[in-house]
């Protein structure tokens, strides 16, 4: 009884290990990427979600029977409640800026994977969350690069935030004809102003053909914008 509980507790010692190390090789792109999710949060989900599934698994199954109460355990149950709860945590780091614009799906989306993954190696799936962490990791940084370099034109299109002072009402006109001419896609245009002055805020895309600095001349560059501001949403 003692070589057998000796083997499992070194079993589940691996389990945790792997956890850990998977976690680390898709909290490694986030740190490269500078997002709120990184080593140590994608480190204390994994672990702790392994953790939970061996306690869930082992708990089910070692458990006596005893003959006077008759109990089904579900040996994945805890682990179910893990994905709920995970949630939560995902729901906080999706924002909602200023300009309309929504950030941290893919952030929320790494914490409920490597939520995933812990809950695949605490149930013994090793070979199954190792393929998963290669997929993910060579989508995240060779297929999407990829498809954004010679994919289909809507893909590789960049979205912008642009915010523009513009004098005369008609300019605005010009301006939409000037985005219309650089085959800029519109998303969504925001004016307000008085008779002096319009401020005119428009989400659009574009292909960024070689940088922000680019962009922003062109626009600079036209006679009717007193003052501008651009930013790269995607």
């Amino acid at each position: 009884m003692h070589t057998l509980s000796m083997v499992i507790r070194h079993e589940d010692l691996l389990k945790l290990a792997i956890a850990a190390l998977l976690s680390l090789i898709i909290g490694i792109e986030r740190e490269l990427k500078k997002k709120p999710v990184g080593l140590k949060t994608c480190l204390v989900i994994s672990t702790f979600s392994c953790l939970l599934t061996i306690i869930s698994i082992d708990t089910a199954y070692s458990t006596p029977p005893r003959d006077e109460i008759n109990i089904t355990m579900d040996p994945l149950r805890l682990a179910a409640q893990i994905v709920s709860g995970i949630g939560f945590l995902g729901a906080g780091v999706i924002l909602r800026r200023g300009n309309d614009s929504i950030t941290g799906l893919t952030t929320a989306a790494i914490i409920w994977g490597a939520a995933g993954i812990g809950i695949a190696v605490g149930a013994g799936f090793y070979l199954e969350a190792v393929t998963t962490v290669i997929i993910v990791v060579v989508g995240i940084k060779v297929v999407a690069p990829f498809l954004m370099k010679i994919g289909p034109k809507r893909i590789r299109m960049r979205e912008l935030y642009l915010k523009a002072r513009i004098p005369k009402k008609e300019n605005i006109e010009d301006l939409l004809k000037f985005m219309e001419d650089q085959e800029m896609v519109i998303d969504n245009i925001r004016i307000t102003g008085d008779n002096l002055n319009y401020d005119v805020v428009i989400r659009f895309s574009t292909l960024l053909k070689e940088n922000t600095y680019t962009v922003f001349d062109t626009f600079q560059a036209l006679p009717y914008i007193q003052k501008i501001e651009i930013e790269i949403l995607s």
